[in-house]
């Protein structure tokens, strides 16, 4: 912290306030100090609305086919722990084998 007249950081710091020690200005603390928490953390729901977390196991709630290939995702087939990441696909996950990303709202979470 600096002090905002003379911006040198020899400040002595009382209960309601702040004063330098350089140039005798005093000023108020505030009341709701501003910090930088960083990014909001994501929240990542299933098609029934539970929260899922890193390593949680899904189940598929419909039949869904993937692109590029013949197979088909059946509904109620279970994943091995997922993993939540950024972007359009929340869920990166293995399945029938194959490492697939997955949007949230197809899969529901298994006990």
């Amino acid at each position: 912290m600096t002090c905002p007249l003379c911006t040198l950081d020899d400040i002595l710091e009382h209960p309601t306030s702040y004063e330098c020690l350089t140039c005798g200005h005093d000023w108020k603390k505030e009341t709701q100090q501003e910090e930088d928490t960083g990014p909001e953390e994501r929240v990542v729901k299933d098609a029934h609305g539970n929260v899922l977390q890193n390593g949680d196991i899904v189940a598929m709630v419909k039949d869904l086919k993937l692109k590029g290939t013949s197979k088909v995702l059946k509904s109620g087939m279970k994943s091995k722990g997922i993993r939540l990441v950024d972007g359009d696909h929340e869920i990166d996950c293995k399945m029938d084998g194959l490492s697939i990303a997955l949007k949230a709202q197809f899969v529901k979470k298994v006990q």
